[in-house]
């Protein structure tokens, strides 16, 4: 059978199901082969946070998007352009997201009469005309799964369990991609087990020629490689990339690296990959709970190490008072917050970037740190070494905030060339610093405000540590009220003269009136909603910030320079209320705080409001 063959530009993709239907392994394999390709790609994995919610029902609906191309893409996309629905709950959880004319592939032989009551239908959509603005393909994923496997040497519960390679056999023949790194992932997945290698083989096999064979998809489609720039790729989400960019901090500094967590999401899989780079000089410690972690991590640096503690909100709470001791102290200390929505427990496998303030000003007494935020998965691994760069050089916490978006979304990353990477060598107190050939800990370094790092046990460099205030130079206890006030100032100094790059205006003909300023995972939202206003021919720039303390030094004059600023924020506008503080300019805050992304529509629309009374 020939079958047409369509070239596309671009496409979005939605497995949804049941929490238990490997939504997300099918989705991340799909990324894979797209990866291969040459795809630009950006994905958004959504799931409960329950380990495994109630089969069937609309709390217990996993998805996975992604988003490819044969151009630069910002985002995981607006609107899928084909759901694939394991079941009733996935159609219904999933349904209005969809634009008109989307193509929709169920599972037929999920929508029983208990499972469609489960979450409210009366009657199949199926069999009335909910439906009939879509492209709807019904398919029994389950029992031609269980056909494909009769054969083959496993229970019938393996076999329906592996609908989902039957489902991703046929999205991958549908969309012309490679499989062979598909197979390869399953054998060593299954390593153990022999006969469910053969039988996800086979089912991913079986969906593929499904497709080639069947009258019900009569297209398959393309989308060529995107332009990039030349060198080798890996697909990479946000943790990972954040976990090799310590690990490139370590290889770049010379210090062993030491990580001290408490398993939290969404900040887990951090620790999971950092255990496996021993050969780097990593160590890893998984503590009783996240007081004890960041509190190794902080002794680690004290004794010469790159101690780094990662964790999420709930997490730096309970860390607040170690990390205003590191402040004390004055040690490198770097503390990863990927975010979720809170408050409390909240929605722990939602996204949200309102950490901001309990970043800024979350500890008690005057206890300023520096604060960087990535904008895209494959940025986390430079704002990684970013973090460590400032806490090594200035002897400072430094507080790195992803968000659950960066973290678990992924996108192409440029492997960059090791010896390109800055040089984050340090040198140690070795010998006595004053006069009289005494030891001075605080003892400034008139560039960096930095005082001596001296590891513990080196011969003439004895010293008082402690969380009670310092004199200066001697580092002695000290209760004088103008040595106070001057350490309390000098440790504010110190993080306000941290050098950071200026912030760049995306401005292109230079006639904007409207500025969009964003911080972290917002910049792709953001990016894509001004390319098509400009597009459209309305000016407007963008600007995006990375270190949030200190603030680039031009960010003052950028943003007078418009006569309006926006900020969206997935807070109730906790940027808008600094940018207004500090620099006494009236941002227009636009807020959510949905557990989801912003989308590109709903900026584009809310920007061209603006513009018109600009």
């Amino acid at each position: 059978m020939t079958k047409q063959i369509r070239q596309l530009d671009r496409v979005v993709i939605r497995f949804a199901g049941d929490s238990g239907d490997g939504m997300q392994l099918t989705g991340d394999r799909f990324t894979s082969e797209t990866a291969q390709l040459g795809n630009d790609i950006s994905t958004l994995p959504n799931f409960p946070a329950e380990i495994r919610a109630p089969a069937g029902t609309l709390p217990g609906v996993s998805s996975f998007q992604v988003h490819f191309a044969d151009y630069d893409i910002l985002t995981p996309g607006d609107a899928p352009n084909v759901l694939v629905a394991m079941n009733p709950a996935a159609l219904k959880a999933n349904l209005a997201d969809l634009p008109r004319g989307a193509d929709i592939i169920v599972n037929t032989d999920e929508f029983t009469k208990r499972n469609l009551a489960k979450v409210g239908y009366q009657a199949s959509p199926l069999d009335d005309d909910s439906l009939d603005g879509y492209v709807v393909h019904p398919v029994a994923l389950t029992s031609m799964t269980v056909r494909a496997l009769a054969d083959q040497q496993v229970s019938k519960k393996d076999a329906e369990r592996a609908k989902n390679m039957f489902a991703l056999g046929l999205l991958s023949w549908m969309y012309s991609r490679p499989y062979e790194s598909t197979l390869r992932f399953l054998e060593r997945k299954f390593a153990k087990r022999p006969e469910l290698v053969a039988a996800n083989v086979a089912a991913f096999r079986a969906g593929w020629n499904f497709g080639e064979t069947t009258d019900s998809f009569s297209v398959r489609y393309e989308v060529k490689p995107a332009k990039m720039v030349p060198g080798t790729y890996r697909n990479i989400t946000g943790n990972a990339a954040l976990s090799l960019g310590l690990v490139a901090a370590g290889v770049r500094s010379g210090l062993p690296v030491f990580l001290g967590a408490y398993p939290i999401t969404p900040a887990s899989d951090i620790l999971h990959e950092l255990s496996k780079h021993k050969r780097f000089g990593i160590v890893t410690m998984q503590a009783e709970d996240e007081i004890a972690a960041v509190g190794a991590a902080l002794g680690a640096s004290y004794g010469g190490a790159l101690g780094i503690t990662t964790t999420s909100g709930p997490g730096v709470a309970l860390k607040s008072e170690t990390i205003s001791l590191a402040v004390a102290l004055e040690l490198p200390l770097v503390i990863v917050d990927v975010q979720r929505a809170g408050p409390s427990t909240g929605m722990p496998t939602k996204t949200e970037q309102a950490d901001l303030n309990m970043a800024l000003y979350g500890r008690h007494g005057e206890a300023p740190v520096a604060v960087i935020a990535p904008k895209s998965p494959s940025d986390c691994f430079h704002a990684a070494i970013e973090a460590a760069r400032i806490a090594l050089t200035y002897r400072t916490p430094v507080l790195l905030l992803s968000d659950n978006y960066v973290a678990n979304g992924s996108e192409p990353w440029l492997l960059p060339d090791v010896e390109s990477l800055p040089d984050l060598r340090v040198e140690f107190a070795t010998a006595p610093n004053g006069d009289d050939g005494t030891f001075l800990p605080y003892l400034r370094d008139p560039q960096t405000l930095a005082r001596p790092w001296a590891i513990p046990g080196t011969p003439g460099l004895e010293h008082r540590i402690g969380g009670l205030e310092k004199a200066d130079k001697t580092g002695d206890i000290s209760y004088d009220p103008a040595n106070h006030d001057f350490m309390v100032r000098t440790r504010a100094a110190r993080i306000e003269a941290i050098p950071v790059p200026d912030v760049e205006v995306e401005d292109p003909d230079g006639n904007a009136r409207l500025l969009v300023l964003g911080w972290g995972s917002t910049y792709g939202p953001i990016g894509a909603a001004c390319r098509r206003l400009r597009q459209r021919g309305l000016p407007v720039a963008q600007a995006h910030l990375r270190h949030l303390a200190p603030m680039p030094a031009n960010l003052g004059e950028v943003l007078r320079s418009y006569d309006r600023v926006v900020i969206p924020e997935m807070n109730l506008g906790q940027l808008a209320q600094v940018i207004r503080g500090k620099y006494l300019v009236d941002a227009i805050g636009y807020n959510q705080v949905r557990g989801l992304p912003f989308t590109a529509t709903e900026l584009e629309t809310m920007l061209e409001e603006v513009l018109k009374n600009v």
